[in-house]
């Protein structure tokens, strides 16, 4: 079905008419429409246009409305102040677009008019290395971001950029070998993540003891990297035990996550070995990069450190050893080139902003970015605890993702349990939606704050059912769809020519946004702007509730059935989305 222009397109539409019979001088003028709590719509572009065309902004105010044709969408059109628009747009019209809205699939939101294909470098946790809290807001906001701009019509190519190559694994590798049993498991039963993820601790540790202590490991260990890195079989095949050892302990965490990752979307480091000399040759040859002490360098004017000297990217040591640098080009040469990308998006940590920003740049005086093609990062800030400072452990430890998320689920399937035996729920279902409920709160109390801050990372406040917590959508939700086993006979139908009471008209007029507020999340790679719409949704819904009965008591059959058709469209819209959240939303709670 196609889509359904909002209110706001439609008004903004009658508007520009308006404009251009009164003021045909004006162009194409736009009437610079948005939501007021005036009247439902200030258009204010008329002031803009009275300075251009040096006339009086009231006079042309009424000009223009005075030639807007009779329609069966504006209500009521008031000049104000200096010559502002205030906009009533009629009952009807309000309902009959909610009616298109609620006909389609998709709540009519349209596809983007230029879609191309964004890659995605998201949730890039370190093989043999624990995943911890830092790792939460990468693999969070990243899956968001795929199923919004997914939804919006964007081709997505997902890439999870593991670290899985560095010196480190000569260490690992040299240490297995000369203890061949330590990565066996102990049954031939499929391996837990936690057995997986304490096999490679308890090696990664004796491995490190063992290096920092005995001087011929160490050699053997650092002889042990150069045959990696010279791609030797034997030496190959111990890698990958790590690699799919550590993938056991990943997918884990991202199934605990709700999370779905697909083997063929991990391409590590590693992925990247074979073009890494090609990388460095065309950087130098077109004289992007230049040598200096022995060091292949992209020097920048804007880029000094602290004794005011410029601060190069280096592409590779002087030993010929390559940094994160060249394997972040190469990853950039291969997806504009393979995965025929037009966006590269990067969900990483604002702390590593200056590496990406001069890695953008040397990728563009390359010529890999240009006006066709540009990468951008979606940095984000640190989680922080209660007390304000970096998540730690009482210990002074980085905090364990796993022990977070199994804390969350706990808490959030007690609130469940409080109020099961109200709604009968059974033991089986109080477990998975205590699941939804705990996983839901981590994942929205990190999306509802704007990426780019800090977080206080408190589950007292995310299990919460006050506030804005996923737990009060997700009761939202549940209630709306409980309603409707009470409803009797009466189903959700629209009634056009009802009079709407203030209640109805909020929510319905906030309702009819959600397609533009998608197109804004998706083009500012802002989910919080969706949760933030989210939020005011289920807060908009409870004022209706509690101000327009829809099933006691019992109000005339067209107000009900109307009434059980904004409870529709809401819960629709809200389990939407949620699920664009990456956030489930039970069906009872």
């Amino acid at each position: 079905m196609a889509s359904v222009p909002s209110l706001a397109s439609t008004v903004q539409q009658r508007l520009a008419e308006g404009l251009s019979a009164a003021l045909p001088e004006a162009g194409s003028a736009d009437p610079l429409l948005r939501r007021s709590d005036r009247a439902d719509f200030q258009a204010n572009g008329i002031l803009a246009l009275a300075k251009q065309l040096k006339g009086n902004p009231r006079e042309l105010a009424a000009k223009v409305v005075g030639a807007i044709p009779a329609n069966d969408v504006l209500k009521e059109i008031e000049v104000s102040g200096p010559g502002f628009l205030n906009i009533t747009v009629t009952d009807e019209a309000i309902v009959r677009t909610l009616a298109a809205r609620a006909a389609d699939d998709r709540l009519g939101v349209p596809y983007a008019e230029n879609a191309g294909t964004t890659v995605i470098d998201y949730a890039q946790p370190n093989v043999a290395k624990e995943m911890h809290v830092g790792h939460l807001r990468s693999a969070v906001i990243g899956a968001a971001m795929v199923e919004i701009l997914e939804f919006t019509g964007e081709t997505v190519v997902r890439r999870h950029h593991i670290g899985d190559w560095g010196t480190q694994f000569g260490m690992l590798i040299q240490y297995l070998i000369e203890h061949p049993h330590e990565l066996d498991h102990s049954s031939g039963e499929e391996v837990s993540g936690e057995e997986a993820m304490s096999n490679l601790n308890r090696l990664y540790k004796a491995s490190r003891a063992l290096f920092d202590s005995d001087e011929e490991f160490k050699t053997r260990a650092r002889a042990r990297v150069v045959d990696l890195q010279a791609g030797d079989e034997r030496t190959l095949a111990l890698w990958q035990r790590f690699v799919d050892e550590s993938k056991i302990y990943f997918y884990s965490v991202f199934d605990k996550l709700d999370m779905d990752i697909r083997d063929a979307d991990v391409v590590g480091e590693s992925g990247y070995n074979d073009m890494l000399v090609e990388t460095c040759r065309i950087l130098e040859e077109s004289g992007v990069a230049v040598r200096s002490d022995g060091a292949l360098c992209v020097f920048f004017d804007d880029v000094k450190g602290p004794d005011g000297n410029p601060t190069p990217l280096i592409v590779q040591k002087s030993d010929g050893g390559f940094g994160y640098a060249a394997t972040d080009l190469s990853a950039i040469r291969d997806r504009v080139r393979n995965l025929k990308a037009t966006t590269l998006l990067y969900v990483v940590d604002a702390r590593q902003s200056l590496h990406f920003k001069m890695v953008f740049e040397t990728a563009r005086r390359a010529g890999w970015l240009n006006e066709d093609v540009k990468a951008v990062q979606l940095a984000f800030g640190t989680v922080l605890g209660k007390d304000g400072k970096p998540f730690k452990t009482r210990e002074g430890e980085t905090v364990r993702l796993v022990d977070l998320l199994d804390e969350a689920v706990e808490r959030a399937t007690s609130v469940v349990r409080e109020k099961a035996e109200k709604v009968g729920l059974t033991e089986s279902e109080i477990v998975e939606n205590g699941r939804y409920v705990g996983i839901g709160a981590v994942k929205y109390a990190d999306l509802s704050t704007s990426a780019a801050r800090d977080y206080k990372f408190d589950l007292d406040q995310m299990v919460s059912l006050n506030g804005d917590t996923s737990v009060y959508l997700q009761y939202a939700y549940a209630r709306i769809r409980s309603i409707f086993g009470k409803a009797g006979d009466r189903t959700p139908v629209a009634h056009p020519e009802l009079e709407l009471a203030p209640a109805e008209r909020a929510l319905a007029l906030h309702l009819d946004q959600f397609g533009e507020q998608l197109a804004e999340v998706a083009a500012e790679y802002a989910p919080h702007k969706l949760a933030a719409y989210l939020y005011q949704l289920a807060s908009l819904y409870t004022t209706f509730y509690d101000q327009c009965p829809v099933i006691k008591p019992a109000p005339a059959q067209e107000v009900a059935e109307n009434r059980l058709f904004l409870c529709d469209l809401t819960a629709r819209t809200l389990h939407q989305g949620m699920a664009l959240l990456g956030i489930r939303t039970p069906e009872r709670l």
